[in-house]
């Protein structure tokens, strides 16, 4: 009875007891991600414990992780599978259920505080080995923006892949294109290298062009988070314009003109792109009124859609990174493409990086893999297939973008994580944490803190009423923790 007591009394000391475990990602074979890099633990494990809150770093070995075991062990961290002495665990994604330690800290991105499904038996474990939660996702800054993400990374992964598989795509149709010389993000050693070679392809278009068949070749961006910007750092390394969404139907009006019935040896080597917000993709359903952002967020029923109609049909790729709530219109209806389609749209293909599942896009109906990025869509018989050639719009929607440049999206990450993880580390009394990190705890000693007591009475409720009520902020407790920052962020795909 006596060794048992003393037992628990040992394990409820470690939390706080200032040693980091960092774990081997094992969710995921792409998983290469760390929360911490070799150069992150040199500096907190030499800082010394009183200025770092960091004594000792203990690191599981993992082949497949961007930085190798060794380079870990050069600069103090102890190799081991054994966290036990650890009171605080960082991960990028959710540790297997059976390897979750009882009493400690964790610190990864849980997908719990929504109540999703799939996740919840992650939080019954957390909860009943009395772990104390952080998710990354909810360390927020005073002004809502939050402060540990991967959104650039996913748009820079996102729009490389997609141009890989845009010059397949061009040549099942017959065309062949300077995009065709890419490859996906992974296969390059860096983003620097990555971006060189989309420079290259840039100045193959600029130099012999792209044929007229396919031109204008116009790229859309909905959203102006850092989603949409990471994939429009890849799109201004080719030749390029920018044009308003009002200038659209010149484009086609100006370089279509110009073919012969298709016979034309013309040569375009520049392409077009197009950002668009909320205000290009609805309307008020009272003419009389102009569209007014707070008024569509609080009241989008009173809006009707126009994407369709406005700017689907003059664009070739549609590159979605906006957050997109059930409440608001679709982007892109099946209905809605079936329709396009029927007209000549010349939209080639979906890079939807937000992998938001029969969300905004609603023919976006499955997530893809990094090995296997691509689908087909045929609106006409509403038929999926796995490969490049025949009818349809090729689309793209992987749910773990990040981790193809590894390397410096750990590096990005860890530069933030870094300057909370002693504050972790030491923490003892969740009273000890400044604001913004006390909000990021969903569980406290295998409590549910008070921002996230909703999440039971969630888990009983009907899914799309659960939906509804997050989306409007009506949860029964009124301090429920608004995790829904800058709407037009992408929740990405695995933004995380």
């Amino acid at each position: 009875m006596n060794d048992s007591s003393g037992y628990d009394e040992k394990e409820k000391k470690k939390l706080g007891n200032g040693v980091v475990g960092i774990l081997a990602e094992s969710v995921n074979k792409w998983e290469r991600r760390t929360p911490l890099t070799p150069s992150h633990c040199a500096r907190l494990l030499h800082g010394g414990k009183d200025r770092t809150g960091v004594s000792r770093i203990v690191v599981q070995p993992s082949a497949k992780r961007i930085h190798h075991d060794a380079l870990y062990e050069d600069v103090g961290c102890e190799i081991s599978d054994d966290l036990s002495d650890c009171g605080l665990i960082l991960g990028i994604k959710q540790p297997e259920l059976a390897m979750i330690l009882p009493e400690r800290a964790y610190a990864f991105f849980s997908h719990t505080h929504k109540a999703q499904k799939e996740n919840m038996p992650l939080l019954d474990k957390i909860l009943s080995e009395r772990v104390t939660l952080y998710d990354y996702e909810l360390i927020v800054g005073d002004h809502g923006r939050r402060l540990l993400a991967f959104g650039k990374y996913a748009g820079r992964a996102g729009l490389v892949d997609f141009l890989y598989g845009l010059g397949q795509r061009y040549l099942s149709l017959g065309y062949s294109t300077p995009f065709l010389s890419l490859g996906s993000s992974y296969m390059y050693s860096s983003l620097a290298a990555a971006k060189s070679a989309v420079v290259s392809v840039g100045e193959e278009i600029a130099s012999q062009g792209l044929p007229l068949g396919i031109c204008p070749l116009v790229f859309v961006f909905t959203g102006t988070g850092n989603v949409s910007l990471g994939a429009q750092e890849i799109f201004k390394l080719l030749p390029h314009t920018f044009v308003e969404p009002s200038q659209l139907p010149e484009l086609f009006v100006k370089d279509k003109g110009m073919n012969q019935n298709g016979k034309s040896t013309k040569r375009v080597h520049h392409v077009y792109g197009c950002i668009i917000s909320s205000q290009d993709m609805v309307e008020h359903q009272d003419p009389s009124k102009s569209f007014d952002k707070a008024d569509y967020y609080a009241h989008p029923e009173h809006y009707n859609p126009v994407f369709h109609e406005k700017i689907a049909p003059y664009t070739s790729v549609l590159v979605n990174c906006m957050y997109w709530e059930k409440r608001f219109p679709r982007l892109l209806s099946t209905k809605q493409l079936q329709d396009l389609t029927s007209k000549g749209c010349p939209l080639m293909g979906i890079c939807d990086i937000t992998c938001d599942i029969g969300g905004s896009i609603e023919f976006v109906n499955r997530a893809t893999s990094i090995d296997s990025p691509f689908f087909r869509f045929n609106p006409v018989n509403n038929s999926y297939y796995n490969d490049m050639d025949g009818d349809g719009v090729l689309c793209m929607a992987v749910d773990i973008l990040p981790t193809e440049f590894a390397k410096e999206a750990s590096q990005h990450f860890g530069d933030i994580l870094s300057d909370f993880v002693g504050s972790f580390a030491s923490m003892i009394e969740l009273e000890d944490l400044p604001g913004h990190l006390k909000r990021a705890c969903i569980s406290y000693k295998g409590e549910l803190t008070s921002l996230y007591e909703y999440i039971p009475r969630m888990r009983k409720s009907v899914p799309e009423d659960v939906q509804d009520n997050i989306a409007n902020g009506v949860v029964s407790n009124q301090r429920t923790y608004n995790i829904l920052v800058n709407f037009e962020e992408a929740k990405v795909s695995e933004l995380h």
